[in-house]
């Protein structure tokens, strides 16, 4: 059997050989020439009934084989017979409601919170027409109704790192389909096909572009859960463009590495935060008491690279200090990221029902890249003991000092300290 690192790196690439090439081609085309055109017609009435392929990719909103590689290889990394990519990870849920509630007219959501805030909005805006009823996992069987199309959970959990086991959710589902978001996971640490989930999901935005530039949403599934997927996206245009297609295949020969240093330094420092004087509930799976259930080793085959805390002053005031780490929403990234989720990522998520979830208003996330963990455990501990300058002082010092050598003679590259 094919292990992960060897998957990741051949995965999706079986073509390249026959093509003469080594590196991933990017196909630009929008439209495809049909000699025949009876020929096209069949093929363009293969790809919008839901086909992986056909005979002449027709048009790039009907199928695009740079996109098609990338599909093939998350599919290989999950475990999954088909995989199907979309313009962002809301694209990709957006289309897995309509093609699991909406088409079925089956118009009943059940998810358990935590979940991304896009993601709660969307359940709970009625914009698809379709009702959510959120639950606790025990109350999972209990709120699904006939008109039940599927069920939502994410773990570990956006944004307090919460872990569910997948199996006991898929068993209280029953018959309904379960979609689990495996963005903070990545294939790397779970893969949630193999507990039972119809529908892996991911925000390929975060770890597996890996890099902060590139924006996409994948689910890997069964091909009967992707040919109707591939029709929505279809008939929505909700399509990947090749360039996106093409740096998250390329990301994906990264991933385990990424993912094992990003773990190990989230590790370290979750452990460090567990103990400072500045901080209050810290939230990582590698903690005591953070896997009850045992599930690292058994779904889990690590706690990841994300973790969670509360600060004892105001939250915003250590986030200002910080100099290192960078203050956005996003995550996967090679660099460190962190957030404050009740502003930002899960704003939209009435106050009540976010802190009912375990999402305390005060709560940090902190996305770990691949610096050194002692440089990020010195801005971290600045920041938490109020000795950090401010990331706007620290900007203006270092733009002072860049203009300052840049204005000698000898045109040396300015060192930055932080």
């Amino acid at each position: 059997m094919t292990r992960l690192r060897t998957m990741a790196v051949h995965g999706g690439r079986d073509d390249l050989a026959d093509l003469g090439v080594h590196a991933l081609p990017i196909d630009l085309s929008t439209t495809y020439p049909i000699p025949d055109q009876a020929e096209g017609g069949h093929a363009l009435q293969h790809l919008a009934e839901g086909a992986a392929h056909a005979a002449s990719p027709v048009y790039s909103r009907l199928h695009n084989p740079t996109v098609a590689r990338f599909e093939q290889a998350l599919a290989a990394l999950e475990g999954t017979s088909a995989a199907v990519a979309f313009g962002s990870g809301m694209a990709a849920v957006t289309a897995v409601v309509q093609a699991a509630c909406v088409l079925p007219g089956k118009p009943h959501v059940v998810a358990v919170r935590p979940i991304y805030g896009g993601t709660d909005h969307l359940l709970s805006s009625g914009l698809l027409g379709v009702r959510t009823t959120y639950a606790s996992v025990d109350q999972v069987g209990d709120a699904i109704t006939p008109q039940t199309g599927l069920v939502v959970i994410e773990t570990p959990a956006n944004p307090n790192l919460d872990l569910l086991d997948i199996a006991a959710v898929v068993a209280r589902a029953g018959d309904v389909p379960v979609m689990v978001d495996n963005t903070f996971a990545t294939p790397v640490l779970q893969n949630p096909a193999a507990h039972g989930a119809t529908y892996v999901l991911h925000s390929g935005t975060k770890y597996l572009g890996g890099h902060g530039d590139v924006l996409g949403g994948v689910v890997a599934c069964a091909e009967e859960h992707a040919g109707p997927l591939r029709q929505v996206r279809i008939i929505t245009g909700a399509v990947l463009h090749p360039l996106g297609g093409y740096l998250m295949h390329r990301g994906l020969a990264t991933l385990p590495l990424r993912v094992e240093a990003a773990q190990r330094g989230a590790t370290e420092l979750a452990a460090r935060l567990a103990a400072h004087p500045g901080t209050g509930l810290v939230r990582h799976p590698s903690l005591p008491g953070a896997d009850p259930a045992g599930l690292i080793g058994r779904q889990l085959r690590g706690p990841g690279a994300m973790l969670a805390f509360t600060t004892r002053e105001d939250p915003t005031a250590v986030v200002r200090r910080l100099e290192l780490i960078t203050p956005a929403v996003s995550l996967g990234s090679v660099d460190t990221l962190i957030e404050h989720p009740a502003a930002l990522t899960h704003r939209l998520v009435p106050d009540t029902a976010r802190e009912a979830s375990g999402v305390p208003a005060g709560l940090l996330r902190l996305s770990v890249g691949l610096e050194d963990v002692e440089d990020l455990w010195a801005d971290l501990d600045r920041a938490l003991s109020g000795r950090g300058r401010g990331r706007d002082q620290a900007l203006s010092g270092h733009c002072e000092q860049d203009y300052i050598k840049s204005s000698s003679s000898d045109f040396r590259e300015p060192v930055v300290n932080h």
